[in-house]
C-alpha cells in the first residue's frame, strides 16, 4: 500500500512562516504530479500548489508570491514553504499525489494524506 504523511503544521502569527512536508512511502513505482490542497470547515478542498514531473509548478493566485512548492524525487517527498502567512491561510493542508503502484492493469492512483493543520492567528 501507499501512504502520504504530512507534517509541519501548527500555530503561527500573521506574517510568520511555516514549512510543510509530505512523505510518500509504500509500493511506489513512480510518482507523477504532487500537490498541496487546503480545506476549511464547510468548504471544498482547493489546490494550493502543485509540482509536476518535469518540475513545472502551479500556484493558487492568493499564495503565489508567498509560497514555494518543491519536490525531491529521490526521496519521494514534497514540501511547501510558506511565508507572510495571514489568517486566510488557516486550513488543513493535504498532500496529494498521482502514484503508479503497478505495471499491470490500471496502475495510476490518486492518493491523499490525512492532513496537517495550519492556524494563523494573533
Amino acid at each position: 500500500q501507499v501512504q502520504l504523511v504530512e507534517s509541519g503544521g501548527g500555530l503561527v502569527q500573521p506574517g510568520g512562516s511555516l514549512t510543510l512536508s509530505c512523505a510518500a512511502s509504500g509500493s511506489i513505482v513512480s510518482i507523477g504530479t504532487m500537490a498541496w490542497y487546503r480545506q476549511t470547515p464547510g468548504n471544498e478542498r482547493d489546490l494550493v500548489a502543485a509540482v509536476y514531473s518535469d518540475g513545472t509548478t502551479k500556484y493558487r493566485d492568493a499564495v503565489k508570491a508567498r509560497f514555494t512548492v518543491a519536490r525531491d524525487n529521490a526521496k519521494n517527498t514534497l514540501h511547501l514553504q510558506m511565508r507572510d502567512l495571514n489568517p486566510g491561510d488557516t486550513a488543513v493542508y493535504y498532500c496529494n499525489a498521482d502514484i503508479e503502484i503497478s505495471k499491470r492493469g490500471d496502475p495510476w492512483k490518486h492518493y491523499w494524506g490525512l492532513g496537517t493543520e495550519v492556524t494563523v492567528s494573533s
